[in-house]
């Protein structure tokens, strides 16, 4: 398992306390963040379509009659600045957060890996009749995350 293992890591609470001060700022930072409703996936706005954007933006200012009086001009001009500045440090963040979730999987894989050889070791150990090891593989086989719950009765010979 040495090898298999590429994370080798103890977070001292004081770090995790740290960096738990560090986002509360980062978010204190951004009280305008919003979350958005469950399966609401719909960006108007993405990178296929900042282009599009742009050439409205020359044209709001060109010919500004064609703007609906319904729109706040003053509220799109604010809201492409915020988008420009969130462009300077969300790709950081981005990034940040993917590091930390592939981290954490990463983590998960290495204990399942773990998990498995043991759970298959005691099966092993069961076979030869070793104390214990047919209690324990039975009590993690329930609880084995890729078996269903459904038992198999075999089939009469």
């Amino acid at each position: 398992m040495p090898a298999d293992n590429q994370i080798s890591v103890t977070i001292p609470d004081a770090t995790v306390t740290a960096i738990l001060g560090h986002l509360t700022a980062i978010e204190a930072l951004l009280p305008f963040l919003i979350s958005r409703d469950p399966g609401d996936t719909s960006v108007m706005l993405g990178e296929k379509t900042v282009g599009f954007d742009e050439k409205c933006a020359g044209y709001m200012t060109s010919h500004p009659e064609f703007i609906p009086s319904y729109i706040a001009i003053a509220e799109v001009l604010k809201d492409r600045a915020a988008r420009d500045q969130f462009l300077k440090f969300m790709p950081q963040s981005s990034l940040l957060a993917a590091k930390m979730t592939d981290t954490f999987n990463v983590i998960g894989n290495e204990i399942m890996m773990a998990n498995l050889g043991y759970y298959n070791n005691t099966d092993e150990a069961a076979k030869r009749g070793r104390p214990n090891a047919e209690d324990i593989h039975t009590d993690l086989a329930s609880r084995y995350p890729g078996r269903s719950k459904a038992k198999v009765t075999p089939k009469p010979v």
